[in-house]
């Protein structure tokens, strides 16, 4: 198949606005979709912002900058944005009833010819792709956040997924400035598994009094290497984000993954992380900005 010129991805959230990005960074013509004109908006001005700070940062040159947001588009609705793509990256919220209904409607509107693939961090693509007749040209890409700095790319194959679609999508990460790592679908793939278990005994050492959040952080960071504290992180991924992984693999894979009481306590409460303005930690700027 002719390799992928344009790129339309679903949903201009926090990881949406970041594929955008690295899509536009990577030469791909950029169709960025949301129902939400606000949200669309932020989206523009937020790449607008991290790409300016990239060539402060000598990370990219300013002519690259201006390129990349000049490949940017912006579309009202999912019919407008996929129609035209080669590869279709939907980036809606983990809940495995939305993509189904995203992938039901793309599977419509695209050509036969376009790649379907899913930012999902644990949900299975082989179920996703079960409502399309394509299901050879769907795979999953899970993307880290913050998409813009992050390296990774889990390239998640399905059940059918044909070599062809898993070829043209590692060339399309690596283009994107992505490490590239293949797997099998798995509940969890990799990271969000691993990741899972760690961020939920932190949860258990925080209920049972062990130590102070940010002390549980530090003693990760420092002991263990790790970048970024456990409750740091759940906080810039989403609380409920992190619940809805767990439940998940807690039903797929048994008890070991059942969520910490605290953290369904914290859900209940509304504490959802810098994007409620109150997590695990406060961040009252987070909650000011808010739209």
């Amino acid at each position: 198949m002719p390799g992928v010129q344009t790129i339309a991805v679903i949903g201009a959230g926090t990881m949406g606005r970041g594929i955008a990005h690295a899509a536009a960074l990577g030469g791909y013509r950029t169709i960025l979709e949301d129902l939400l004109p606000n949200a669309l908006r932020r989206a523009q001005t937020e790449i607008r912002a991290n790409l300016d700070q990239a060539v402060e940062l000598n990370k990219v040159t300013a002519a690259d900058a201006d390129a990349a947001f000049q490949r940017l588009e912006y579309a009202g609705s999912v019919e407008e944005a996929a129609r035209q793509a080669d590869l279709v990256i939907e980036a809606v919220p983990e809940e495995m009833e939305s993509k189904i209904e995203i992938f039901t409607l793309l599977d419509k509107i695209c050509r036969p010819t376009t790649i379907l693939a899913s930012n999902t961090s644990s949900l299975s693509v082989t179920e996703i792709a079960s409502v399309t007749y394509r299901a050879k040209k769907c795979l999953g890409m899970h993307f880290f956040n913050p998409v813009h700095k992050m390296k990774l790319l889990e390239v998640v194959r399905a059940l059918e997924t044909d070599e062809e679609t898993l070829a043209t999508t590692v060339e399309v990460g690596r283009r994107m400035g992505k490490e590239v790592v293949v797997i099998k679908e798995s509940p969890g793939f990799i990271t969000s598994r691993i990741n899972a278990m760690i961020g939920n005994e932190a949860f258990h050492l925080l209920q049972e009094g062990i130590a102070s959040a940010a002390d549980i952080d530090k003693a990760l960071k420092l002991g263990l290497n790790h970048p970024m504290g456990p409750f740091e992180l759940v906080d810039l991924v989403g609380l409920d984000t992190r619940l809805s992984i767990l439940e998940y693999l807690q039903k797929s894979l048994g008890e070991k993954y059942r969520p910490a009481p605290l953290l369904v306590q914290y859900v209940k409460a509304g504490r959802l992380g810098r994007k409620s303005g109150r997590g695990v930690f406060e961040y009252p700027d987070a909650k000011e900005s808010k739209l």
